[in-house]
C-alpha cells in the first residue's frame, strides 16, 4: 500500500500536465483551421515557408 502514497501524486500530476498542455494549445490557435490544413496538403501550390499567422 506504500507504493499507492507515491502513484497517486505522480498520475494526478501527470494528469494536471496532460490538462495544462491541452490548454495551452487550444489558446494559442493549435487547433484553428484543420480543415484548411487538410485540403492546403493536396494542393499542387506547395510552399516551403508557410505564412505567417494572422493576429
Amino acid at each position: 500500500m506504500d507504493v499507492l502514497t507515491w502513484l497517486i501524486p505522480i498520475s494526478l500530476t501527470l494528469g494536471g500536465l496532460g490538462l495544462l498542455a491541452f490548454v495551452w494549445a487550444l489558446r494559442h490557435a493549435q487547433y484553428d483551421d484543420p480543415e484548411g490544413d487538410a485540403q492546403r496538403i493536396l494542393s499542387p501550390d506547395w510552399d516551403d515557408q508557410p505564412k505567417p499567422p494572422k493576429g
